[in-house]
Protein backbone atom coordinates (compact mmCIF):
# COMPACT_ATOMS: atom_id res chain seq x y z
CA UNK A 1 0.00 0.00 0.00
CA UNK A 2 1.52 3.30 -1.15
CA UNK A 3 1.69 6.54 0.81
CA UNK A 4 -1.28 8.68 -0.29
CA UNK A 5 -0.36 11.10 -3.07
CA UNK A 6 -3.70 12.92 -3.34
CA UNK A 7 -6.54 14.23 -1.20
CA UNK A 8 -8.74 11.45 -2.55
CA UNK A 9 -6.23 8.77 -1.55
CA UNK A 10 -5.80 10.31 1.91
CA UNK A 11 -9.58 10.45 2.28
CA UNK A 12 -9.77 6.73 1.45
CA UNK A 13 -7.04 5.98 3.98
CA UNK A 14 -8.91 7.86 6.68
CA UNK A 15 -11.98 5.71 6.02
CA UNK A 16 -10.13 2.51 6.91
CA UNK A 17 -11.89 0.89 9.84
CA UNK A 18 -9.54 -0.21 12.59
CA UNK A 19 -12.16 -1.79 14.84
CA UNK A 20 -15.89 -1.68 15.54
CA UNK A 21 -15.96 1.97 16.62
CA UNK A 22 -12.67 3.46 15.40
CA UNK A 23 -11.52 4.64 11.99
CA UNK A 24 -8.01 5.73 11.10
CA UNK A 25 -8.97 9.35 10.38
CA UNK A 26 -9.50 10.34 14.02
CA UNK A 27 -5.94 9.29 14.84
CA UNK A 28 -4.34 11.40 12.09
CA UNK A 29 -5.18 14.82 13.57
CA UNK A 30 -2.28 16.67 15.18
CA UNK A 31 -2.23 20.22 16.58
CA UNK A 32 1.44 20.49 15.63
CA UNK A 33 0.75 19.33 12.07
CA UNK A 34 -2.30 21.58 11.76
CA UNK A 35 -0.66 24.72 13.13
CA UNK A 36 2.58 24.36 11.20
CA UNK A 37 1.12 22.93 7.99
CA UNK A 38 3.04 19.65 8.14
CA UNK A 39 1.25 16.66 6.55
CA UNK A 40 0.71 13.92 9.12
CA UNK A 41 0.57 11.04 6.66
CA UNK A 42 1.94 7.50 7.15
CA UNK A 43 4.86 6.48 4.95
CA UNK A 44 3.83 2.82 5.37
CA UNK A 45 0.02 2.78 5.49
CA UNK A 46 -0.21 -1.01 5.71
CA UNK A 47 1.95 -1.16 8.84
CA UNK A 48 0.13 1.83 10.31
CA UNK A 49 -3.22 0.08 9.82
CA UNK A 50 -1.99 -3.22 11.25
CA UNK A 51 -0.57 -1.56 14.36
CA UNK A 52 -3.65 0.63 14.74
CA UNK A 53 -5.90 -2.39 14.62
CA UNK A 54 -3.88 -4.04 17.36
CA UNK A 55 -4.29 -0.94 19.50
CA UNK A 56 -7.99 -0.44 18.84
CA UNK A 57 -9.16 -4.05 19.02
CA UNK A 58 -7.15 -5.01 22.09
CA UNK A 59 -7.23 -1.81 24.15
CA UNK A 60 -9.52 0.98 22.99
CA UNK A 61 -12.61 -1.12 22.27
CA UNK A 62 -12.66 -2.88 25.67
CA UNK A 63 -11.76 0.38 27.44
CA UNK A 64 -14.67 2.17 25.77
CA UNK A 65 -17.03 -0.75 26.36
CA UNK A 66 -16.32 -0.55 30.10
CA UNK A 67 -16.14 3.21 30.68
CA UNK A 68 -18.14 4.76 27.84
CA UNK A 69 -16.78 7.12 25.18
CA UNK A 70 -13.08 7.94 25.31
CA UNK A 71 -11.36 11.01 23.86
CA UNK A 72 -8.31 10.71 21.61
CA UNK A 73 -5.83 13.52 22.35
CA UNK A 74 -2.91 12.32 20.22
CA UNK A 75 -2.65 9.29 17.99
CA UNK A 76 -0.43 8.66 14.99
CA UNK A 77 2.50 11.01 14.33
CA UNK A 78 4.56 10.86 11.18
CA UNK A 79 8.33 10.86 11.68
CA UNK A 80 8.43 14.40 10.26
CA UNK A 81 5.74 15.71 12.63
CA UNK A 82 7.17 13.94 15.66
CA UNK A 83 10.71 14.97 14.81
CA UNK A 84 9.63 18.60 14.45
CA UNK A 85 7.78 18.46 17.78
CA UNK A 86 10.76 16.90 19.52
CA UNK A 87 13.09 19.58 18.19
CA UNK A 88 10.79 22.32 19.50
CA UNK A 89 10.40 20.50 22.81
CA UNK A 90 14.18 20.31 23.11
CA UNK A 91 14.26 24.09 22.61
CA UNK A 92 11.89 24.46 25.57
CA UNK A 93 8.82 25.43 23.54
CA UNK A 94 5.53 24.76 25.34
CA UNK A 95 2.97 22.55 23.60
CA UNK A 96 5.43 20.22 21.86
CA UNK A 97 5.47 17.14 24.12
CA UNK A 98 7.19 14.77 21.70
CA UNK A 99 9.94 12.32 22.52
CA UNK A 100 12.56 11.46 19.94
CA UNK A 101 11.70 9.50 16.81
CA UNK A 102 13.81 6.62 18.08
CA UNK A 103 11.73 6.44 21.26
CA UNK A 104 8.46 6.74 19.36
CA UNK A 105 8.96 3.93 16.86
CA UNK A 106 6.15 1.41 17.41
CA UNK A 107 4.61 4.00 19.73
CA UNK A 108 3.20 7.28 18.32
CA UNK A 109 4.98 6.46 15.04
CA UNK A 110 2.79 3.50 14.16
CA UNK A 111 4.38 2.82 10.77
CA UNK A 112 7.87 2.08 12.06
CA UNK A 113 8.84 -1.03 14.02
CA UNK A 114 11.19 -0.86 16.97
CA UNK A 115 13.72 -3.57 17.84
CA UNK A 116 10.92 -5.69 19.37
CA UNK A 117 8.43 -5.41 16.51
CA UNK A 118 5.14 -3.67 15.74
CA UNK A 119 3.26 -1.34 18.06
CA UNK A 120 1.06 1.75 18.38
CA UNK A 121 0.34 4.33 21.05
CA UNK A 122 -2.42 6.84 21.69
CA UNK A 123 -2.95 9.57 24.27
CA UNK A 124 -6.48 9.35 25.64
CA UNK A 125 -8.80 10.82 28.26
CA UNK A 126 -11.49 8.67 29.87
CA UNK A 127 -14.23 11.20 30.81
CA UNK A 128 -15.81 8.76 33.28
CA UNK A 129 -12.55 8.78 35.22
CA UNK A 130 -11.55 12.40 34.49
CA UNK A 131 -14.57 13.62 36.48
CA UNK A 132 -13.56 11.48 39.43
CA UNK A 133 -9.94 12.52 39.13
CA UNK A 134 -11.00 16.19 39.24
CA UNK A 135 -12.84 15.38 42.46
CA UNK A 136 -9.72 13.87 44.01
CA UNK A 137 -9.56 10.27 42.77
CA UNK A 138 -6.09 8.74 42.56
CA UNK A 139 -4.81 8.15 39.00
CA UNK A 140 -3.48 4.80 40.13
CA UNK A 141 -7.01 3.43 40.27
CA UNK A 142 -7.40 3.58 36.50
CA UNK A 143 -3.81 2.49 35.95
CA UNK A 144 -4.26 -0.66 38.03
CA UNK A 145 -7.66 -1.41 36.46
CA UNK A 146 -6.09 -1.41 32.99
CA UNK A 147 -3.10 -3.39 34.26
CA UNK A 148 -5.41 -6.09 35.64
CA UNK A 149 -7.81 -6.25 32.69
CA UNK A 150 -6.19 -5.29 29.36
CA UNK A 151 -3.19 -6.51 27.32
CA UNK A 152 -1.41 -3.15 27.25
CA UNK A 153 2.34 -2.70 26.82
CA UNK A 154 3.02 0.73 28.35
CA UNK A 155 1.12 3.51 30.11
CA UNK A 156 2.19 6.97 31.20
CA UNK A 157 -0.14 9.36 33.07
CA UNK A 158 -0.23 13.17 32.87
CA UNK A 159 -1.78 15.77 35.23
CA UNK A 160 -4.36 17.34 32.88
CA UNK A 161 -7.64 15.38 33.00
CA UNK A 162 -5.68 12.24 33.93
CA UNK A 163 -4.79 11.88 30.25
CA UNK A 164 -2.42 9.02 29.59
CA UNK A 165 -0.38 7.37 26.90
CA UNK A 166 -1.65 3.87 26.24
CA UNK A 167 0.58 1.63 24.16
CA UNK A 168 -0.09 -1.69 22.48
CA UNK A 169 2.81 -3.83 21.23
CA UNK A 170 3.06 -7.32 19.82
CA UNK A 171 5.82 -7.92 22.41
CA UNK A 172 4.21 -6.20 25.39
CA UNK A 173 6.16 -4.97 28.39
CA UNK A 174 3.39 -4.00 30.89
CA UNK A 175 5.05 -0.99 32.48
CA UNK A 176 3.32 2.04 34.06
CA UNK A 177 4.93 5.48 34.50
CA UNK A 178 3.50 8.83 35.59
CA UNK A 179 4.11 12.57 35.70
CA UNK A 180 1.45 12.77 38.42
CA UNK A 181 2.46 12.31 42.06
CA UNK A 182 3.79 9.85 42.97
CA UNK A 183 5.89 10.46 39.86
CA UNK A 184 8.05 7.85 38.22
CA UNK A 185 7.56 4.16 37.58
CA UNK A 186 4.53 2.60 39.27
CA UNK A 187 5.29 -0.93 38.12
CA UNK A 188 7.28 -2.96 35.62
CA UNK A 189 8.21 -6.63 35.23
CA UNK A 190 9.93 -8.23 38.20
CA UNK A 191 8.70 -5.62 40.68
CA UNK A 192 6.86 -7.07 43.65
CA UNK A 193 3.65 -5.15 42.83
CA UNK A 194 3.53 -6.22 39.15
CA UNK A 195 1.61 -9.51 39.50
CA UNK A 196 -1.62 -10.43 41.25
CA UNK A 197 -4.84 -8.46 41.66
CA UNK A 198 -4.93 -4.76 42.49
CA UNK A 199 -8.71 -4.58 42.93
CA UNK A 200 -8.39 -2.65 46.18
CA UNK A 201 -7.37 0.37 44.08
CA UNK A 202 -10.54 0.55 41.99
CA UNK A 203 -13.71 -0.19 44.02
CA UNK A 204 -16.83 0.87 42.13
CA UNK A 205 -15.16 0.70 38.74
CA UNK A 206 -17.10 -0.99 35.94
CA UNK A 207 -16.50 -4.61 35.10
CA UNK A 208 -14.74 -5.56 31.88
CA UNK A 209 -17.52 -5.86 29.30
Amino acid sequence: MRRPQSVSALDDLGRVRLSQHFYLREFLYSEIASFHGIPNIPDDPALCIAAGRGLCENLLEPLQAAFGPIVVRSGYRSPVVNGFGHARQTEGKAGYPCGSNRMNRAAHIWDQRDDRGMGAMVTVVVPWFADRYAAGADWRGLAWWIHDHLPYSTMCFFPKNAAFNLGWHEDRVRRIDSYVDPRGCLTKPFRANWSGSHAEWYPGFPALA
